[in-house]
């Protein structure tokens, strides 16, 4: 028996022990409502598979009547999970049998996994097998390229079709779509000499820069990335008074407008008109409320009332805003952010009186009551004092 072979058995009990409903220790909740999928699995097999998953694990233990190890996962499908689950387990996996838009949100699900040997391997698949459909959806290929440093691979292959072909590929791309800093990347490019295209890309900059620029909510989005504090299953005693973060990031097309706020959408309500406020945790020291008398903190330029930016710098300027105007559906003002920017979110909550399991749903909204990103939660069970 060659190695091959030896390794082809190997992978085959793996994935078998993945499909045994015996001896898994944990259960991973996977999307977001209402499209939710529980996977049963072995905490020692994924904290040595991936750093990100070794990460969540250690601060997840087990409770002291050994019931399983629960984690979320919003930010992936189901079906794509599935599929990754499946490499993790048996080391392999068969990229033919899969369209290839599928094959690019198994990337992206591979990069939040810090999966980085699959990662190289899908570039590469897609760079090889791929090239006519990534042709006719370059705007999607490129865009997906640079939202992550770990695509380096498909960075360089779309930089250089651009540089070969850029009228052809201008003409694919969909610039009212393309995020503002990929925009800049493509006008400063050495190799693009064609005046018109670049007036073109100049043009929509302006438009994107423009502070009262319509919009179509469907070009919003968030990602939540991970809890800064109070992670899921947190113990606290009956009443006490907590701050929560959340580590968001514009993944959108488009900045958040100035509108934007956290709702609360529904679960438990851990909170009271006293606690409701909003901050921006990455980002303090910008931050005024409109009764305080307003000054950049860069150059000390006075900021008119009106105002979210410097007239003076350009600094950006966030003003918390406590806006509670309904006791059922609090929100909490937010404000602008930047395409590709990650922002802490933080909120003031109480844990509820009595004992319990109980779990706080919040959503993203613009001026119009749009909902868009993931759904963040905050999950604590309170324990008898």
């Amino acid at each position: 028996m060659d190695d091959n072979k030896l390794l082809q058995k190997l992978s085959q009990n793996l994935l078998e022990i993945l499909d045994d409903d015996e001896y898994y220790d944990i259960k991973i909740e996977v999307g977001n409502d209402p499209y939710v999928k529980v996977f049963r699995a072995h905490m020692v097999i994924l904290n040595y598979r991936s750093t990100y998953l070794r990460r969540i694990l250690s601060s997840s233990k087990k409770n002291d009547d050994e019931t399983l190890v629960q984690i979320r996962l919003p930010n992936i499908l189901p079906e794509i999970f599935q599929i990754i689950l499946r490499y993790i387990y048996g080391g392999k996996i068969s990229l033919e049998d899969y369209d290839t838009l599928d094959i690019v949100k198994i990337l992206i699900a591979a990069s939040e996994l810090n999966l980085h040997e699959l990662i190289t391997y899908l570039q590469s698949f897609l760079i090889k097998n791929k090239v006519n459909w990534m042709g006719q959806n370059f705007n999607l290929v490129y865009q997906t390229s640079f939202e992550n440093d770990s695509f380096s691979v498909l960075q360089k292959y779309c930089t250089d079709l651009v540089s070969k072909d850029p009228d052809k590929i201008f003409k694919s791309l969909d610039l009212s779509s393309v995020p503002e800093n990929l925009l800049i990347s493509l006008i400063q490019n050495d190799n693009l000499q064609m005046s018109e295209i670049q007036t073109e890309v100049k043009e929509e900059i302006v438009v994107k820069k423009s502070p009262v620029k319509a919009y179509n909510a469907s070009m919003l989005n968030a990602r939540f990335i991970e809890d800064v504090n109070v992670p899921d299953g947190t113990i606290l005693s009956p009443q006490t008074k907590f701050l929560k973060i959340w580590k968001m990031s514009n993944n959108g097309s488009i900045t958040w407008p100035e509108s934007t706020a956290l709702h609360f959408a529904d679960g438990e309500r851990m909170f009271n008109n006293d606690l409701i406020k909003s901050s921006l945790a990455t980002s303090r020291s910008n931050s005024f409320s409109d009764e305080e008398e307003l000054h950049c903190p860069r150059c000390t330029f006075y900021i008119l009332p009106n105002r979210t930016s410097c007239e003076m710098c350009g600094t950006n300027i966030t003003r918390r805003e406590h806006e509670n105007r309904s006791d059922e559906k609090p929100k909490i003002h937010i404000g602008p952010v930047e395409v590709g920017k990650d922002v802490g979110i933080a909120v003031d909550l109480q844990a509820p009186s009595k004992p319990g399991k109980y779990v706080s749903y919040w959503r993203l909204t613009d001026s119009e009551g749009n909902q868009f990103g993931h759904k963040i939660w905050c999950d604590i069970t309170v324990e008898d004092d």
